[in-house]
Order: structure tokens, then sequence, then C-alpha cells
């Protein structure tokens, strides 16, 4: 079945439906499909500095942060 025939077939049955919940979660799935992921905004240095961090935290490489405030404070 191609794309278009699939959509028509969908439209078929949310036109059929008189379940109130069915139509939210069809708009909430569309609107959720819509929206763009935050990561997808971010420029590659950002995207760098965040993976870094994860691979750093990964491989044990963090200070526990009551250790951090007490010098720093």
């Amino acid at each position: 079945m191609n794309i278009q025939a699939e959509k028509i077939e969908i439209m078929k049955l949310i036109l059929q439906t008189e379940n109130p919940s069915i139509l939210e979660s069809v708009r909430n799935i569309l609107n959720k499909s819509t929206t763009v992921d935050f990561w997808e905004t971010l420029s590659k240095e950002q995207k760098d500095d965040i993976l870094q961090g994860i691979k750093e935290i990964e491989n044990g490489e963090v200070v526990d942060y009551q250790e951090f405030m007490s010098k720093h404070r």
C-alpha cells in the first residue's frame, strides 16, 4: 500500500470513531511528530561538548559535588 492510500485508510478510521480518547491520542502523536528535537537545534560544538561530557562520566572522570563546592566557597 502506498503512503497516500495509507493516509486515506487512517482518515476513514478517524472519521468513523466516536471515541474522544482515540482522537486525542492521534492528535498528540501528530503534534509530537512535528515538534523539533532540541538536539537538532544545537551547534556541532555544543553537541561535541555534551558528548565529551557523557564520555567523561562513563569513564569515571567526575568530581563529587560537595567536594567541589567546599573547595570553591
